[in-house]
């Protein structure tokens, strides 16, 4: 299919391996992804597809032609944020396959550095409801808690290619924007009504802080950003909105091995507030139903996606048509 182009995006319906060999050298500000589970889930049929190799060895081996493609095109000192998980090799015995610790691999020898990797919380209830897994019933503890093991989360691996910035993220004012559904924690709340002789529940004291803080100029004493960043800071996500994704039900084909959630926008849009400027390009070699470059041109940025099957490639260019809504009704929600 045709590529569509404008302003501000750019999105094809191709194998990623064939737009991006044809992309320039060192043009990427940053790229936020999450490819193929290694075979976990069958996307299609295509023999493009990287979830359909027989091996775990042949979607590396096939991986490894990204990742040095994506190390081209990345601006030196520039990041690539990629989404994973451990999977389960077998269901019988759990064994657990590293595939973050492969990804890390593949990408030192293109040239990255390994800088971080976040934990992503799962729900455990919610994780057992949707996967039926064993290991997660509660019955298990009851006859034999060796076969009890926790929810498997998410991770997202952050990568820098070597070499000197030459454009800095900058936050002037510090960070304005919260996405997650917990910004302010009990310590969080305890300490600043300690300190202020205050009594603000945890909705009120956000109200406050963004009627306050929002904006100021002085990122010193700005306390909403100090807050944030707290959160952000964190090793471990834990209020990541599993359901806050862009409409994917309608793009499920015939040849859909599962039911497959997208990665949820609170993610995308934390990387992308923390690892470009506005205007910068945002690339996602595995676009699915639009989720990068959605969150990309709403958070003011230029989103470049491609994505192999069409029933996705479709759903994302509807949920992009319609991105002045989405963003509008979002905005009118609140967080608590």
């Amino acid at each position: 299919m045709e590529p569509i182009t404008n302003e501000k995006f750019a999105i094809y319906r191709d194998d990623c391996m064939n737009v991006i060999s044809e992309m320039p050298d060192n043009s990427i500000d940053l790229s936020v992804y999450s490819p193929p589970f290694a075979g976990l889930y069958k996307y299609s049929s295509s023999e493009n597809d990287f979830s359909n190799n027989s091996t775990k060895e042949g979607f590396l081996k096939q991986y490894e032609f990204l990742i040095e493609q994506m190390a081209r095109v990345t601006k030196p000192g520039r990041i690539n944020a990629v989404h994973c998980q451990d999977i389960v090799e077998s269901v019988v015995t759990h064994e657990l396959y590293d595939l973050p610790h492969e990804i890390i691999k593949l990408h030192r020898k293109y040239g990255f550095t390994y800088r971080n990797r976040i934990t992503i919380w799962k729900e455990p209830l919610k994780v057992r409801m949707r996967t039926m897994v064993k290991s997660l019933m509660h019955k298990m503890i009851v006859e034999d808690s060796t076969q009890c093991f926790t929810a498997i989360p998410d991770y997202l691996l952050i990568f820098v290619k070597k070499g000197e910035n030459e454009i800095p993220v900058t936050h002037e004012h510090g960070l304005k924007n919260y996405y997650g559904s917990t910004p302010i924690l009990p310590n969080i709340l305890q300490a600043f009504n300690n300190s202020h002789q205050t009594n603000f529940n945890e909705d009120e004291l956000w109200k406050y802080l963004n009627k306050e803080f929002y904006d100021k100029s002085e990122p010193k004493s700005n306390k909403l950003s100090h807050y944030i960043w707290q959160r952000y800071a964190s090793s471990v996500w834990d209020d990541i909105r599993i359901d806050n994704v862009l409409p994917f039900k309608d793009s499920k084909d015939h040849d859909d091995e599962k039911h497959v959630h997208p990665l949820q926008l609170d993610v995308i849009q934390r990387a992308i507030e923390l690892y470009s400027n506005p205007e910068e390009i945002v690339f996602t070699p595995f676009m699915g139903v639009g989720s990068e470059v959605f969150a990309a041109v709403s958070m003011g940025r230029k989103g470049m996606g491609i994505e192999l099957k069409e029933s996705y490639y479709k759903q994302a260019i509807k949920n992009l048509n319609d991105i002045k809504s989405k963003v509008d009704e979002k905005n009118q929600e609140t967080l608590f």
